[in-house]
């Protein structure tokens, strides 16, 4: 065994329990903290778990890591891959703070803890409308200092991934495979491209295939790490909508651009305009829609980089355990202990310590949650 695969043994283990969905891994690591804690917890302790039996305690109890597991991640570290648990500092912090996010990622290049992130989606049969609106659009985000986010896929991911390269930027993209089968094929050249700009990633195992119910499993990633979705160009029964709705499900922003009115590539979005979608004509206007989270100095050009540059500051392994727990909603400092099974005075400390970086603040009553303000 690889030491990096050695290290990420309890997540791996965590991951396989037959029965622990996301979800259920996210309660228990909001619970517990980290996997080692988990399985040295008592029974008494696990079921206090929402969702947590007493076969799910037994089966974790006495679960063991299969050895497919353990020979996949040594395939990924010799690959040059990277296996990135909830709890590492390059975890997207955004992604975070939905219901069920994955315990870990597969990852070829580097990811990055900021939360300026912008989603583009649209239609893989695109029209030529669509390629043109959505490569300059990405251009002027990443040319702004933003990370575009998208899928890879055929259409509009892929203009999206390309635009931003072309405006010299980050571009993060999410499969709906596994990173052994990049899909579509003729995208393997952006595949690694888009890895030396920026990130390309899969909670899928390094072998899966692009299944169909695969890609609405991956638009919640790509929703829940963005602070906003635009919907570029889609028909009325698009799988864009899925991620437009989950963006909503999960309290993001979601922009559409509006098309010809005849056109039924463009029923999908001028839907959601009239449903209460921003209108998008440009990157001001999600600049506009998202001036409480993003900081815009007047640019002399449209080369010019404007936005400060979004990253959290250098914490500490106790610091990103805190950080990782709190969420845009304030969490009284009791519910914390519980969750990280702390004591209150260390965990007093680090509460402190997280407001003097400005990435948290407290409200009265002893409630404390993230400062997004103040992580851009």
């Amino acid at each position: 065994m690889q030491p990096a695969t050695r290290q990420l043994e309890p997540w791996l283990t965590l991951k396989s329990v037959p029965g622990v969905g996301n979800l259920i891994c996210k309660r228990l690591l909001d619970r517990f903290g980290k996997p080692e804690k988990i399985f040295g917890a008592t029974d008494e302790d696990l079921l206090t778990v929402e969702g947590v039996t007493p076969r799910l305690t037994a089966a974790i109890r006495s679960h063991r890591l299969p050895d497919r597991l353990r020979e996949e991640a040594d395939q990924v570290e010799a690959l040059g891959y990277r296996i990135v648990p909830y709890t590492d500092a390059d975890y997207p912090p955004l992604l975070r703070q939905i219901p069920d996010p994955p315990p870990y990622l597969y990852v070829h290049g580097i990811l990055s803890p900021s939360i300026k992130n912008i989603a583009l989606v649209g239609s893989r049969n695109a029209t030529r409308y669509g390629i043109m609106a959505t490569k300059r659009l990405a251009s002027d985000l990443a040319g702004l200092d933003i990370t575009v986010v998208s899928g890879m896929a055929r259409g509009v991911d892929t203009a999206a991934h390309i635009g931003a390269l072309s405006g010299g930027g980050r571009t993060m993209a999410v499969l709906g495979s596994g990173l052994d089968r990049i899909y579509p094929s003729e995208n393997t050249r952006l595949f690694h491209r888009i890895a030396e700009n920026g990130a390309v990633f899969s909670e899928f195992p390094l072998a899966s295939a692009p299944e169909p119910h695969h890609f609405p499993i991956r638009n919640r990633i790509i929703s829940g790490m963005s602070l906003g979705v635009v919907i570029v160009e889609a028909t009325k029964r698009s799988g864009s909508l899925i991620t437009a709705r989950l963006a909503l499900e999960q309290n993001r922003e979601v922009f559409a651009v509006p098309g010809n009115i005849h056109s039924h590539k463009s029923a999908g979005t001028n839907s959601l305009i009239k449903q209460g979608a921003k209108l998008v004509e440009g990157a001001q206007d999600i600049l506009e829609e998202l001036s409480h989270v993003i900081t815009v100095h007047k640019a002399g050009s449209r080369g010019e980089k404007g936005p400060v540059p979004a990253h959290l500051p250098p914490l500490s392994e106790d610091e990103q355990q805190v950080f990782a727990v709190l969420g845009p909603d304030p969490v009284h400092i009791d519910d914390l202990v519980r969750r990280l099974s702390m004591p209150p005075g260390r965990l007093s400390s680090i509460l402190l310590q997280l407001e003097l970086k400005g990435v948290a603040q407290q409200s009265p009553g002893k409630l404390f949650s993230t400062d997004i303000r103040n992580i851009v």
